[in-house]
């Protein structure tokens, strides 16, 4: 008798249970309650909330049909209405969904549902907040391979998050990822990366991928991933290399520069030759890569390349390697097309230290006297560097174009001194110098 009313007392409890749930959710309200009928894109929002209630409501209290259902239902109206995640996820007991993943029967459907809400901003952040990431990260070591894939593309949205990044570290989330990078799928890969990519300013993390040996993992992955796992993990280089020199010294123990400078070559994508680049750029700052780099023509004559014919951001990554280079006379002879580009950029006033690198390079390149007699016969070059001299001119500071002047005349040319008489620069310089400002290059016109 005592075990009978035990189990009778367990069942009227789990009515009241559920009554009290169904009568705090408000579906009751609604004469249409006992039938989840799916909104149409657009519907008002007091009619989406019922929906997503009732859909919730039949999660927490049904049996496991009436649970798949609700879950079918909760899919369908998040690929139908992009909008409904933050309502979801507002409405909705995302505790409840994430507890689901532990229930064979419902584990793909929750976490499906999971990774779809991890798309919005509103609705990732809850899933954070109600401790999504540490079961998505047991999904990631234990799941199936297309579970994985949904579980790590979720992980990555959290992570694009930095407030997120310390919980990686303390869920041993880097292991987790580190392992899918290393025998995922080629999606979870890519995902894997990316969190790993969006994580790695974070102190914590960075000690992790120390002790994990995690950048040779993640050097690998410019050559075997994805195009944009090798995008990310190019990323992923570039912001490690510039946080110390132990992470630049394991990138070049590893090949990370040759296997950076193969992707350079390879690749067509203007987001991924941006990380490439960045991730050169920061190992440059070791002076025997320094040394490395300025001996290789092959490279010096790919940044002219894209100084050329890049995008704006390319060409100034480009200016700004080059600008710490020691190049040979005939590699400077070799990239003398670039001038004109040079000459373009310095017109643009930000982002801030651009004009510099320009004049830098530009300075380098008008050392050798083949280039200096180019410069001043390409009419483009002296009316643009006539413009800057003018005082008026206030984009370019005045020293940028008397430094140029200088640089082309320091070699005594006759012929150089000329062309920039005819172009109109002495009147500029006179007008310079009477304002006191240093011209050597007036002096010597």
């Amino acid at each position: 008798m005592q075990s009978d009313l035990d189990m009778a007392t367990g069942w009227l409890s789990k009515q009241i249970h559920d009554l009290d749930l169904l009568l705090r959710s408000g579906v009751l309200r609604y004469d249409n309650a006992l039938v989840l009928s799916q909104p149409v894109p657009g519907s008002n929002k007091e009619d989406l909330c019922f929906f997503i209630r009732d859909c919730f409501t039949r999660l927490q209290i049904g049996g496991v049909e009436f649970k798949k259902k609700a879950l079918e239902s909760l899919i369908e109206l998040l690929l139908n209405d992009e909008k409904a995640a933050s309502v979801v996820a507002k409405e909705g007991s995302i505790g409840y969904l994430i507890n689901l993943f532990d229930v064979n029967v419902h584990r793909e459907q929750s976490v499906t549902v999971i990774s779809m809400l991890c798309n919005n901003d509103v609705s990732r952040k809850i899933v954070f907040e109600q401790g999504g990431l540490g079961p998505l990260l047991r999904i990631v070591e234990s799941g199936s391979v297309q579970l994985k894939e949904k579980a790590v593309m979720a992980i990555e949205a959290i992570t694009a998050d930095p407030d997120n990044a310390w919980a990686v570290s303390a869920y041993g989330g880097v292991s987790v990822l580190l392992e899918v990078c290393k025998s995922g799928s080629l999606a979870a890969q890519s995902h894997a990366i990316g969190a790993i990519r969006n994580v790695a300013n974070s102190e914590d993390v960075r000690v992790s991928l120390g002790e994990e040996c995690g950048v040779p993992v993640i050097v690998e992955m410019l050559v075997s991933g994805s195009a944009s796992a090798k995008e990310k993990a190019a990323n992923c280089i570039a912001i490690l290399a510039s946080l110390s020199e132990y992470f630049r010294a394991v990138i070049m123990e590893q090949k990370g520069l040759q296997k950076l400078l193969m992707l350079l070559h390879q690749s067509s994508n203007p987001d991924t030759l941006e990380h490439v680049l960045d991730a050169i750029h920061a190992l440059s700052l070791t002076d025997s890569v320094n040394r490395l780099l300025s001996s290789s023509t092959n490279f010096i004559s790919q940044l002219s390349g894209i100084i050329k014919q890049g995008n704006f951001t390319l060409q100034q990554i480009s200016v700004s390697i080059l600008a710490n280079l020691s190049i040979s006379d005939s590699n400077k002879r070799l990239i003398s097309g670039c001038m004109g580009s040079l000459m373009k950029l310095i017109e643009f006033t930000k982002p801030l230290g651009l004009q510099e690198a320009c004049l830098k390079v530009l300075v380098a390149l008008l050392s050798v006297k083949p280039n200096r007699k180019e410069f001043v016969k390409d009419e483009k070059n002296m009316m643009r560097l006539v413009q800057m001299l003018d005082p008026v001119n206030e984009s370019v500071p005045n020293k940028i174009p008397v430094a140029i002047v200088h640089a082309l005349m320091s070699g005594g040319s006759n012929g150089c001194r000329k062309r920039l008489v005819d172009a109109g620069a002495q009147g500029y310089l006179q007008k310079l110098n009477e304002m006191n400002i240093f011209s050597r290059g007036w002096r010597e016109l």
